[in-house]
């Protein structure tokens, strides 16, 4: 027998899903172990509603990561890595991934389960990373001998220092420009 479709959440409890969703990320950001009954009241939702949307905690922190692991992966979409020139694509994502980072950086701290939607989501964003910079390393922006992975594992990196330290308070584009230019560039001089 195969599972069941889950219908589609008519557009008040999309909604409410989402209001949800968005209170657990500011709730728990703050306080890793505060109570569903906190996020509901951060939600503006009675508690039952939070109880019926969600069968316990563990239920609203995993849809919590998957939630932001797909707007993770809209955001690469959205750079067109697979049709823009690799420059373009790689600075578009850049900046949508900042943007997806800093308001979701609870959910996409969280640690993955191999076997959830959110792991697999995490995996093919990974994948499609490499591609990009493969397109890169094509075109001649990156050396041909160059560990496509090791890069990856960079730009992720500076990706969260981006984050965690834009105190002269940077836009995501010039955050973007300044990622991309340190991991193309380094921080030797021009030539």
């Amino acid at each position: 027998m195969g599972e069941k479709a889950t219908p589609p959440l008519r557009a008040d409890a999309e909604r409410s899903v989402r209001a949800i969703l968005e209170a657990a990320e500011r709730v728990l950001a703050e306080d890793p172990g505060a109570s569903m009954e906190q996020v509901a009241a951060a939600a503006g939702v009675a508690r039952t509603t939070i109880h019926r949307r969600f069968a316990n905690r563990q239920a609203l922190i995993e849809a919590l990561a998957t939630s932001a692991a797909r707007q993770l992966a809209q955001a690469v979409d959205d750079g067109r890595p697979d049709t823009a020139p690799p420059l373009v694509a790689m600075h578009r994502i850049t900046a949508n991934v900042l943007q997806v980072k800093g308001a979701w950086t609870f959910a996409l701290g969280l640690s993955e389960d191999p076997e959830s939607e959110a792991f697999a989501l995490q995996q093919d964003i990974a994948h499609r990373c490499v591609t990009v910079l493969r397109r890169a390393q094509t075109d001649g922006l990156i050396d041909e001998a160059a560990d496509l992975d090791w890069m990856r594992r960079v730009y992720y990196a500076l990706i969260g220092e981006s984050l965690h330290g834009n105190t002269d308070g940077a836009d995501p584009d010039t955050l973007a420009a300044r990622i991309i230019d340190t991991l193309l560039h380094g921080a030797g001089p021009r030539r």
